[in-house]
């Protein structure tokens, strides 16, 4: 992707407004009971936030026009459903649907061609995903996605898998407020030399100390090479608990490890 413009789909990002959160909070109630330009103002006020996202997409090949309006489907998306009732920030709700509309963008345009009924399969677990998660207010795990629409569970992780957005190897996954993890921290050497012994006897040794669940879950990710959808469907999980006992445990080895 090029550099940033200053003016993207018309809109002049350097004069994007910034709403306080007391402003949010009062435009979303109007917004619920239907004012317009209550949500014409809210969306602009959100523009800001929308373009945030779309830089993390700054190495991918597609036009930032492109993203910038998937990214506005995403936000309104996030309007229409959010609840204020739920006492949590817009943002926090937000952004996991404007990145999900971009990354179904960039996952639809692919091309790596995954064939019909494999893609037919992820979509179908996806929408059932949000339903249960709508209705239940937790996230399935693949055994309860299998079940309701009578898919082998080993048939939606791979489905789920084939359809994922590559990322690059210096994406961010975790930062607890120091160093940041990046995928390439989290891919294994194969390469097995005498002088890394040192290493491996205090890696175990910190694994040892994680709680029965985390260290099964490190084991299957780093040792037998499992992805997350593949350790939460043998544990009988959600991916989203996985990646979150995952983070913990690993914060938990770098503590032990100074």
């Amino acid at each position: 992707m090029a550099g940033y413009k200053v003016e993207i789909c018309g809109v002049n990002t350097a004069e994007l407004p910034l709403l306080k959160a007391k402003e949010k909070e009062e435009l979303l109630k109007k917004i619920k009971q239907g004012d317009a330009n209550a949500r014409e103002q809210f969306i602009k006020g959100n523009l800001r936030l929308v373009l945030s996202i779309v830089q993390r997409f700054n190495q991918s090949n597609e036009n930032i026009d492109d993203l910038f309006q998937i990214g506005c489907i995403g936000m309104i998306k996030a309007i229409d459903n959010f609840d204020l009732s739920q006492n949590v920030q817009f943002s926090t709700y937000a952004v996991p649907m404007i990145l999900g509309e971009i990354k179904r963008y960039l996952r639809d345009n692919n091309s790596i061609r995954v064939s019909r009924s494999m893609r037919d399969t992820a979509y179908k677990a996806i929408y059932t995903k949000e339903k249960l998660t709508k209705l239940r207010q937790k996230e399935p795990t693949i055994n309860e996605i299998a079940s309701e629409i009578g898919v082998p569970k080993e048939d939606i992780v791979l489905a789920l898998e084939a359809v994922q957005t590559p990322v690059s190897l210096y994406e961010p996954v975790y930062n607890d407020g120091g160093d940041t993890l990046y995928v390439l921290d989290q891919v294994s050497d194969k390469k097995d030399c005498e002088e890394n012994w040192v290493s491996r006897i205090s890696l175990k040794e910190a694994v040892e100390k994680l709680s029965p669940r985390e260290k099964r879950i490190i084991t299957m990710r780093f040792f037998e090479c499992k992805t997350q959808m593949e350790t939460a469907a043998e544990i009988g999980i959600s991916q989203a608990q996985v990646s979150r006992l995952e983070k913990m445990a690993l914060k938990s080895m770098r503590n032990f490890l100074g």
